[in-house]
């Protein structure tokens, strides 16, 4: 018996834009499973809005095809539309009307009978917490608030692809991991999410696959995991006891980079499990005590930088670089 794979909720083949004499993007090629999360990080000016505004028929692409939960993006434009929702950078509510009322208003652009608006307005406004502020203006809002809202509004049609453009820029970090759960529970319900962003946290949290765009060009994709294990400086530290053990740590181990003051040894590995492993029965084999391990695999901010060079102005913002599991 085989199994039928549904298509692509997003494809792309050869996309390019250019404005002037500046190429934007140039042949780009994506390929976005249904009911994912897929990540485009770049620098300010990588092209990444342009890639939303091209998928979202906001403007035409140069050269190449598109298409967006089946439609394609040149030859069925109102199609594309009738099936996706877009948040933009900046939220697109209007600050003299009431969360109700902006809800409401895009009940009625969707072409929901005048009986059911109030009624889709109260569900997505209970599903977003903002129900006891629905009355109030959104002008009196907090960041996280009108974000949230937004997010609503884009749910009014039901769409099944969303293109989130750096959603959580400018929001304190408890709105920014508010916004990530909506995320999660959106894909969880099947919903496939396009997201662009600065925040290489961001990615790593709520990414499925990654793609990094540099100067119009896409430099790499993957798991978040894959793209972390292309990159060199991965490695595992040993810390000992006494000398006795690090010197024999040391002799079996035959690599790495030794510190006799403070008894720690630096093995490169790439973080994998295979390669743990191998490492600790080679010490285990000599029945050594290992006092201290931590593990530092390379991160997102370390795959940036990699991938895209440092002469870029503006960098993704990031976190801090090391993580480390210790166990004693």
């Amino acid at each position: 018996m085989t199994t039928r794979l549904s298509p692509p909720a997003i494809t792309a083949t050869g996309l390019c834009k250019s404005f002037g004499d500046k190429t934007v993007l140039d042949g780009i090629d994506l390929n976005v499973p249904r009911g994912t999360v897929f990540a485009l990080l770049g620098a300010n000016g990588a092209g990444k809005t342009t890639a939303v505004k091209i998928l979202s028929t906001l403007i035409n692409a140069d050269r190449g095809t598109a298409t967006v939960a089946g439609h394609d993006v040149a030859g069925d434009p109102d199609g594309v539309r009738s099936s996706i929702g877009v948040t933009g950078q900046f939220s697109a509510v209007d600050n003299l009307l009431t969360g109700e009322e902006n809800l409401i208003l895009m009940a009625k652009l969707n072409l929901i009978g005048r009986a059911g608006r109030k009624q889709v307005a109260a569900e997505l406004l209970e599903r977003f917490d903002l129900t006891e502020a629905g009355k109030k203006a959104v002008s009196t809002y907090s960041g996280g608030m009108r974000r949230r809202l937004d997010l609503a509004m884009t749910l009014v049609g039901s769409p099944r692809v969303i293109f989130l453009d750096e959603p959580t820029t400018g929001l304190d970090p408890r709105s920014r991991r508010g916004l990530w759960q909506i995320v999660r529970d959106l894909v969880a319900d099947g919903v496939t999410i396009f997201l662009t962003t600065q925040y290489l946290e961001e990615a790593d949290e709520l990414a499925d696959r990654i793609a990094v765009l540099d100067h119009g060009r896409l430099v790499a994709e993957g798991t978040p995991d894959e793209l972390k294990r292309r990159i060199p400086g991965g490695h595992v530290e040993f810390r000992f006891a006494d000398v006795h053990g690090f010197d024999t740590a040391v002799r079996a181990v035959g690599s790495g980079t030794p510190d006799p003051e403070t008894l720690t040894l630096r093995v490169p590995s790439d973080g994998s499990l295979r390669s743990l492993k191998a490492l600790i029965d080679r010490l285990d084999a000599d029945t050594l005590e290992v006092d201290q391990l931590s593990l530092h695999t390379p991160d997102l901010d370390d795959v940036f930088l990699a991938l895209t060079g440092t002469g870029n102005t503006t960098q993704p913002a990031t976190r801090p670089a090391t993580q480390k599991a210790t166990t004693r």
